[in-house]
C-alpha cells in the first residue's frame, strides 16, 4: 500500500490520516459539500469532493467513492467506522477494483454484520445467547406475536448496521408496531436496509464487549475488553477498559465466545463482539462491529498497540505485532464530546464552534475532528471529538477524567461536557458500588440535567458547482450557496430563519435540524396537546415532534424536506 482513501469524515478521518502519515502512506480525504473545509480534508495528503449533501449522496455513495478513489489512484480504502465500514458491498467493490480494503473480508462483513446470522454462528460456537428469532422479522405482526409468546421487553433491531441506529426497547404490547415501523426507517436511513430482527431484552444491563484482530486465516487474537454501559438513545456516551466488575469466569466466557465466533468466518483485520450482562449475571452475545470502534482508544491506552496500525499489518500481510492478549496497564476512559443538549433529552445542536480550549497534561489524549471556527454539521454525526484519559488504577482515571472535563471549553453548540461532569463525580459510577447499565441515563440522571442555549441555525452548507475555464483547460468551480445568493442579492449574510417567523402562537416548531422523515397525522386533523405529530430524522436519530395545543394540523413543510430547529414546520388552529 502507498496511498490510502479514508471513505469517512470527522475525527476517525483524522485519526486514520495521522495513522497513514506515520506508517509512511500518503492520504486521500473525500469530502461532502459541507465538509469542504473540514479538518480531515484540511489534513490530508489529497482532498476529493463528493457533489452532494445528504449521507446517500456522498460517503454512503459507493459509486461516489470509488470515482474519487479512481481519480486519486489510490491502492487501498480505510472506512473508518459508520457509513459504509460494514458494507460487504462496498469491500466487495474495492476489493473487484484491484484496491486493497482494509477490513474484513467481504463473506465475514455478510455473516456477522448480519446480526440474524451471525446469531446463528454464536449459537454454533455455544456463546450465551437469550431467546430471539433467527430470521429478519416479516413484518410488525411478528414482532407482536414473538412478544405474546416470549414476553416484555423485547429489542427489535437492524439486521445490517450499529450505533444504536435501527434499535428499539419495547415494553408495552401497544408499542411493538410503532417501534418495528421507527427501527425500519431509521435502518434503511443509516444503512440503505430495512431487514430487522427481534429478540428478549435484558433489562438495566451492562454492556460490554472484546477488542480482536484477526489475521484472516482463523488465527484471532483478542486485545482485551471494555465496558461501555453509559448510553442514550442506545448510543455510546462514556467507555473505559478494562471492563470493571467482572469475574475472572465471566472475563474468560466473553473472551473465549468472541474468539470463537470471529475464528468461525476466518475473521481478519480489528473487530469488537459486543455482549449484554444482566443484573443476575446473565450473559448474551449482542452483535459483531465488523470494523473499528469508536472507542478503541481506550484499549490502546492500556494496552500500548495502535489499532490502525495493526489493521495496516494485517492488510499488508504481515499480520498483528502480538501474538497473546496484552495484560492491562492501568485504566482508560472514552468521553464522547457530542454536540447534543443533554437537558434536552440529548437535542441534537449542531452550529459553529466558537470556541475550544481542549485540557492536556500527563495521560490526556484529545482525538478531534474539528477546531475552533468549524461547524458541527446537522446532516452528520453529533460526535465532534473524544477525550481520553489513562492512569495507574481506575480511581485515578476518574480523578484525572474530571480534571480534564474541567479544563474542556467548547461555545457555540450545546454539547455533552456538563453531563460528563456529572457522571463522573455521581457514585453510582464510583468504583465502590459500580451500579450503571444502559438504561441509567434515561431513568436516573437525565431528569438532573439542565438544558442549555440554542446555537444560531447552521447556513445551507452546499455548493453550487459549474463550468469554467482556467488556463484553456474546462474544470468544475464550486461555490458556497449561500455566497452566490448573497452576491446576487448585494449581501453576505447567510440564509436564517427569521425571528417573525416564530411569531405566530400557533407555530409547530423543528426541535432539531434534519430531514421532516413522515407526518403522523394528515393535513387538517384535530390533535390534542402532547401528541405526536412529526417524525424528525436529525444526526442520524429519530426525534418526534409534539403537538404543544390542542387544534386542526396545518402542514407547513412536506415530508422528505430539509427543516433548521426551530424553524416552522405546521400549524395548530385552536
Amino acid at each position: 500500500m502507498e496511498k490510502v482513501l479514508i471513505a469517512n469524515r470527522g475525527e476517525i478521518a483524522v485519526r486514520v490520516i495521522r495513522a497513514c502519515r506515520e506508517a509512511g502512506y500518503r492520504s486521500v480525504a473525500v469530502y461532502a459539500d459541507s465538509d469542504a473545509e473540514a479538518l480531515h480534508v484540511r489534513l490530508a495528503d489529497e482532498a476529493y469532493g463528493l457533489g452532494g449533501v445528504t449521507a446517500a449522496e456522498t460517503y454512503l455513495s459507493i459509486e461516489a467513492i470509488m470515482t474519487a478513489a479512481r481519480a486519486a489512484g489510490a491502492d487501498a480504502i480505510h472506512p473508518g467506522y459508520g457509513f459504509l465500514s460494514e458494507s460487504a458491498d462496498f469491500a466487495r467493490a474495492v476489493e473487484v477494483a484491484g484496491l486493497t480494503w482494509i477490513g474484513p473480508s467481504p463473506e465475514a462483513i455478510e455473516q456477522l454484520g448480519d446480526k440474524v446470522t451471525a446469531r446463528r454462528i454464536a449459537l454454533e460456537v455455544e456463546a450465551p445467547l437469550v431467546p430471539g428469532l433467527d430470521r429478519p422479522l416479516a413484518d410488525a405482526a411478528e414482532a407482536l406475536s414473538f412478544a405474546e409468546d416470549h414476553g416484555l421487553p423485547i429489542v427489535i433491531k437492524a439486521a445490517y448496521g450499529g450505533g444504536g441506529r435501527g434499535l428499539k426497547v419495547v415494553r408495552e404490547l401497544d408499542d411493538v408496531a410503532d417501534a418495528y415501523e421507527s427501527a425500519t426507517r431509521e435502518a434503511v436511513a443509516a444503512f440503505g436496509r430495512g431487514e430487522c430482527f427481534v429478540e428478549r431484552f435484558l433489562d438495566r444491563p451492562r454492556h460490554v464487549e472484546v477488542q480482536v484482530l484477526g489475521d484472516g486465516h482463523g488465527g484471532v487474537l483478542v486485545v482485551g475488553d471494555r465496558d461501555c454501559s453509559l448510553q442514550r438513545r442506545n448510543q455510546k456516551l462514556v467507555e473505559e477498559a478494562p471492563a470493571p466488575g467482572l469475574t475472572d469466569d465471566q472475563r474468560d466466557r466473553l473472551h473465549q465466545a468472541a474468539r470463537d465466533i470471529c475464528a468461525a468466518v476466518d475473521y481478519r483485520s480489528a473487530g469488537t463482539v459486543e455482549f449484554l450482562l444482566g443484573e443476575d449475571g446473565t450473559l448474551t452475545f449482542l452483535e459483531v462491529n465488523t470494523r473499528l470502534q469508536v472507542e478503541h482508544p481506550v484499549t490502546e491506552m492500556v494496552t500500548g498497540l495502535d489499532l490502525v496500525q495493526e489493521q495496516f499489518r494485517i492488510a499488508e500481510g504481515i499480520g498483528p505485532s502480538v501474538r497473546e492478549t496484552p495484560a492491562p496497564q492501568g485504566h482508560s476512559f472514552e468521553l464522547r464530546i457530542n454536540a447534543e443538549d443533554p437537558g434536552r433529552g440529548f437535542l441534537p445542536s449542531p452550529g459553529r464552534i466558537e470556541r475550544l480550549s481542549v485540557p492536556g497534561g500527563p495521560g490526556v489524549r484529545w482525538d478531534s475532528g474539528v477546531e475552533a471556527g468549524d461547524t458541527v454539521q446537522p446532516a452528520f454525526d453529533s460526535m465532534m471529538a473524544k477525550l481520553i484519559v489513562h492512569a495507574a488504577d481506575r480511581d485515578t482515571a476518574l480523578a484525572r477524567a474530571r480534571r480534564a472535563v474541567g479544563e474542556l471549553v467548547v461555545t457555540g453548540p450545546a454539547t455533552v461536557v456538563p453531563f460528563a461532569a456529572t457522571v463522573l463525580a455521581d457514585p453510582a459510577f464510583a468504583t465502590d458500588g459500580f451500579a450503571v447499565s444502559t438504561q441509567w441515563i434515561e431513568t436516573d440522571l437525565l431528569p438532573r440535567l439542565a438544558s442549555q442555549p440554542r446555537p444560531l441555525p447552521v447556513a445551507d452548507p452546499s455548493l453550487e458547482r459549474f463550468a469554467v475555464e482556467i488556463d484553456g483547460r474546462r474544470v468544475t468551480l464550486g461555490l458556497p450557496a449561500t455566497l452566490l445568493r448573497g452576491l446576487a442579492s448585494g449581501t453576505s449574510a447567510p440564509d436564517t430563519p427569521s425571528a417573525d417567523d416564530n411569531a405566530d402562537p400557533g407555530a409547530v416548531l423543528a426541535t432539531a435540524p434534519g430531514v421532516l422523515v413522515s407526518w403522523l397525522v394528515e393535513d387538517g386533523a384535530t390533535v390534542s396537546s402532547g401528541d405526536d405529530i412529526a417524525v424528525l430524522d436529525a444526526m442520524k436519530m429519530e426525534t418526534r415532534v409534539a403537538a404543544h395545543r390542542a387544534g386542526t394540523v396545518r402542514h407547513r413543510v412536506a415530508a422528505g424536506d430539509l427543516v433548521a430547529v426551530d424553524q416552522p414546520i405546521a400549524s395548530i388552529d385552536e
